[in-house]
């Protein structure tokens, strides 16, 4: 991450330093050619102004006109002088007779039409430019005057040595800086990630980084509960199938070495056929437990009517409560959720079946439906209730209260979990009511 900063930040000081230096020198040159046209018109105005040409035109002594321009030849500014056909009268540079027609230049053209001309001719061979200002005369005759300057392309090949002596100067104070403040940007981040475990409180350095170091922190935990809860899953599934699985193999071992009394023989197989479905519910619910963390069932809901569905589960489960001597009521508001039918008549069932499970001999359960601020569903017990310390830990995976009880009932531990689930799933809200020895009563908020 460090050489990748610190190149990007050289690449950036790379191109900001030839960008720079193209645009200035693109805007110096255009300001030298604009002063160039500048001082061309003031030359070109002057000479006009003294009349010298124009009376040795008049007099008819244009092969007598001394070389009055001299000065001006020493600054590289020739003057030439043209007749209304293109003949060159005077040049303070060359001789006339050396020089071709002139009425082709597109200054003198513009010159003898408009009063004025400009234009701007390049020798590549000597990388020059050479600038041209024409006036026509009042007598018609057109005065030129000029001057060779390097071309933009030429300005710059010769300003490369300075350029990149820049460069390089620019790129060593750059290098010193990208590592500096890289050091300086990585430093709480290095520092974050060094103090992982125990960043409560910890500066990141920069207000900026403050969400940023939340999140990841935020993130570790959620990350770290996820592997403790993942390692605790996995010692208590491994427990949990065990007992069954040893039962199962000593009953089956007695059997096998005809070891059991005629008369034991049903009793051993009742509890091999009961652990066995004990290890099938157990892995049944493992299996239910796994879809609900993966499937997004937020698609399927539609409008159901809750009292109709709890009456429906309620009945379905009153075999059961009949065995365990414990009467189950269902009633209430007829109240319409988004739901899946699946999820909800789980839902309902885990709670119901868990309430029978826990009661006591001629105990009651009742299923109640209401809207308080929403539809309410009300699973409440006169069993044997939940402690007040343990109550937090109810919707745990495998938790049980009375263990002994659990077992007895075929419970696997997991039932208020998924209902838990599928609370979340939901979006709804769960609440525990509870007092030892008086029963429990518990509330989905949809």
């Amino acid at each position: 991450m460090k050489q990748k900063i610190n190149s990007r930040l050289l690449i950036i000081a790379l191109i900001a330093i030839f960008s720079t230096t193209i645009g200035i020198i693109y805007v110096c040159y255009n300001s030298f050619e604009t002063q160039i046209q500048k001082d061309l018109k003031i030359h070109g105005e002057i000479i006009q102004e003294t009349g010298v040409l124009q009376s040795y035109y008049a007099n008819g002594n244009v092969d007598e006109i001394p070389d009055l321009f001299k000065d001006l030849k020493n600054e590289n500014v020739r003057v030439t002088w043209i007749d209304k056909d293109g003949t060159v009268l005077y040049d303070n540079d060359l001789d006339v007779n050396q020089l071709k027609n002139h009425l082709d230049r597109p200054e003198i053209q513009q010159a003898l039409s408009e009063g004025v001309g400009q234009s701007t001719r390049q020798s590549d061979s000597l990388k020059m430019n050479t600038y041209y200002y024409a006036i026509r005369l009042e007598d018609g005759t057109v005065l030129r005057v000029s001057i060779m300057a390097k071309t933009i392309i030429s300005v710059f090949i010769s300003t490369i040595p300075y350029i990149v002596l820049s460069i390089l100067l620019i790129l060593m104070v750059c290098f010193v800086l990208s590592h500096y403040l890289t050091r300086q940007l990585l430093e709480p981040i290095d520092t974050m990630a060094e103090n992982l475990e125990d960043s409560i409180g910890l500066d990141p350095g920069y207000k900026e980084l403050i969400p940023f170091a939340n999140k990841i922190r935020s993130q570790h935990e959620k990350i770290i509960m996820a592997a403790k809860s993942r390692q605790d899953f996995t010692a208590n599934v491994s427990h949990e199938l065990k007992t069954p699985l040893t039962a199962i193999s000593g009953y089956a071992e007695l059997i096998e070495n005809k070891m059991v009394p005629a008369n034991q023989e049903v009793y051993f197989a009742k509890q091999i056929r009961e652990n066995a479905n004990r290890l099938l519910n157990l892995i049944n619910d493992i299996i239910r437990l796994s879809e609900l963390d993966h499937t997004k069932i937020h698609s399927d809901f539609v409008s159901l009517h809750l009292l109709e569905e709890a009456k429906e589960v309620c009945s379905t489960l009153q075999i059961n409560a009949q065995k365990k001597n414990v009467s189950l009521v269902c009633y209430g508001s007829d109240e319409v959720i988004l739901s899946n039918k699946e999820l909800l008549k789980e839902l309902i069932s885990n709670l119901v079946q868990n309430a029978i499970q826990y009661n006591n001999e001629n105990g009651k359960v009742v299923v109640h439906i209401y809207n308080e601020n929403g539809a309410v569903l009300s699973v409440k017990d006169n069993g044997i209730g939940i402690p007040k310390n343990v109550q937090n830990r109810v919707f745990e995976r495998f938790y049980r209260v009375d263990k002994s009880r659990s077992r007895q009932t075929g419970g696997t531990g997991l039932g208020l979990a998924i209902v838990k689930h599928i609370v979340e799933i939901h979006d709804a809200h769960i609440e525990l009511i509870s007092e030892e020895g008086k029963g429990c009563e518990i509330i989905v908020r949809f």
